[in-house]
């Protein structure tokens, strides 16, 4: 557990008892031995899955091949003993390869519905962008509403749900760009870099002894564990003042705030949403449950600042040309304003 830095942030009473914090870190401990046991390194992207996962939100992945970003989502699901689906997305994926189609049955007659792949708890989607567009509006609408329609019949997808989607950002040719519409449905997208020479060294050790492909030395939580980390989330306090710094800090984002920066709008055309604000505090609860914590502290606001808004700026075509990085500007407005 860490030492909060604003102790004077936590509520007068208790929001979540004692027993629920403790249990809750036992069961994210279980979580994070399993992740560690199968993915080298990659501690920003454990913490990232994690929180989207109690957040109850879907991750979008960036990075070149090889980062291990299937081997986590596989890990993360068998961490949770949840069903997990893979799929592969090609220029010809139509959306009743991801959500299903009726079938007739010439025998009886009759049509019989066959679910399609979105029908699990986690869900990988690779290189989303290479879908099409109308493929993509199917997985998200999904994601959204949280059913399938096949043959008029609603279809609920299965508690808890989540999406993890991965696009590569070398290869654009025969690639359909995510608006940025379509993109802010996403409550976070993390990008991954390179492990250190040490983390290498490591995956070469646990692939020569197999140690990989080992049993799990930790047992997996439940999906009903899930559903009662994800209700302790919600319940994480969250002060009024750490509400106004998130909504001060969306607005800066857009040019205001109580500090506005001088010729921001210059970089970004297009800031962040009110579901940006939404995201920075859902993520913020996660995080503190994460740390042992019942309220939500400044840190928890900035741990996954980059995640949560890079994708939620759209940057004007100079700050494009100049190559002025996103977290570069998330770090700008959260240094403009102030922390309670």
């Amino acid at each position: 557990m860490t030492t909060p830095s604003g102790a004077g942030l936590a509520p007068s009473t208790a929001t979540i008892e004692h027993g629920d914090l403790q249990r809750s870190a036992e069961l994210l401990g279980r979580v994070n031995a399993i992740f560690g046991q199968r993915v080298i390194g990659q501690e920003a992207l454990r913490t990232a899955l994690v929180s989207t996962l109690l957040a109850g939100g879907h991750i979008l992945l960036e990075s070149v091949p090889g980062l291990a970003k299937t081997t986590a989502a596989q890990t993360l699901a068998s961490s949770v003993s949840g069903t997990f689906h893979r799929i592969q997305c090609t220029p010809d994926l139509m959306p009743n390869d991801i959500v299903g189609t009726q079938i007739f049955n010439y025998a009886t007659g009759q049509f019989s519905t066959q679910l399609g792949p979105v029908h699990a708890n986690l869900v990988l989607l690779d290189e989303i962008n290479r879908s099409s567009a109308k493929t993509q509006s199917a997985m998200l609408e999904a994601m959204q509403e949280k059913q399938t329609s096949i043959g008029g019949e609603v279809f609920p997808l299965p508690t808890p749900f989540m999406v993890l989607a991965t696009q590569n950002p070398i290869e654009e040719e025969g690639t359909y760009v995510l608006p940025e519409a379509q993109m802010d449905r996403f409550l976070v997208k993390e990008v991954l870099t390179y492990p250190t020479p040490t983390e290498e060294i490591s995956v070469l050790d646990g692939i020569s002894s197999g140690s990989f492909e080992a049993p799990l030395r930790s047992d997996p939580i439940s999906l009903d564990d899930v559903v009662l980390l994800q209700h302790l989330a919600a319940q994480v306090y969250v002060d009024a003042s750490i509400k106004q710094y998130i909504v001060a800090i969306v607005n800066t984002t857009r040019g205001g705030g109580p500090r506005p920066l001088p010729k921001f709008s210059q970089h970004v055309r297009v800031g962040a949403s009110p579901r940006g604000a939404i995201a920075l505090m859902r993520v913020a609860q996660a995080h503190a449950l994460q740390q042992g914590r019942t309220y939500v502290v400044p840190d928890d606001v900035k741990a996954l600042s980059h995640s949560v808004l890079r994708h939620r700026l759209v940057r004007t075509y100079d700050a494009l040309a100049n190559n002025v990085a996103p977290e570069a500007l998330i770090d700008a407005v959260f240094a403009a304003v102030p922390a309670p």
